[in-house]
């Protein structure tokens, strides 16, 4: 069991007696003296891909679904499946791209780090790694001597993610990024 203060984006928590992937929490905390701090939770149905949106009060236990994860790695992907591989038994899996939608804008071929999601033995979703690095395949020129300034400009990434990066990084260029908020965190190496 967790308490509502625990929960992070990304969490699996169980809400109506299903795995659930918590997608975002906004914090109420109300002004009035003995009011209780509430958590808006938005999560996806790992089951059903349905939307949940649920409230936690402040006193209130989140149960935690029983499943296991499983060390994977990201094979490939066609037009309708992402393609998987269990590093334990080297079983090989897919999943279809409509169920991982946000979790495709972060896979690239051979991607390690990934744990799959089991209930009753069968998966049902993907955990990514906290961060991933990928290339730019294009953007504007990079300007010399912005490297100091904070300004930003768009680049689209080998998956196809079009994040903000700082004026300076030029196409062909590796990036890490966060995958929990789709940002850029810092540079790996240049092209």
């Amino acid at each position: 069991m967790l308490s509502p203060g625990q929960l992070k984006r990304g969490a699996i928590i169980e809400i109506d007696e299903a795995p659930c992937v918590i997608e975002s929490i906004k914090v109420q905390t109300p002004s009035s003296r003995g009011a209780n701090t509430l958590w808006k939770v938005r999560a996806r149905n790992l089951k059903t891909k349905q939307k949940v949106d649920t409230v936690y009060r402040g006193g209130d236990t989140v149960p935690e679904p029983n499943f296991e994860r499983r060390d994977v790695q990201f094979l490939y992907s066609d037009t309708t499946h992402c393609h998987f591989m269990d590093l334990q038994d080297y079983n090989q899996f897919g999943l279809p791209r409509e169920d991982l939608e946000e979790e495709a804008k972060y896979l690239v071929d051979n991607l390690e780090g990934i744990r799959s999601l089991l209930v009753d033995e069968a998966v049902i979703g993907v955990e990514l790694p906290l961060t991933v690095d990928l290339k730019i395949t294009e953007c504007d020129p990079s300007v010399k001597g912005n490297s100091a300034t904070g300004r930003t400009k768009s680049a689209t990434l080998e998956t196809g993610l079009t994040i903000q990066v700082p004026e300076h990084l030029s196409t062909g260029e590796t990036l890490r990024i966060d995958t929990s908020t789709g940002k850029f965190v810092q540079r790996v190496s240049r092209g």
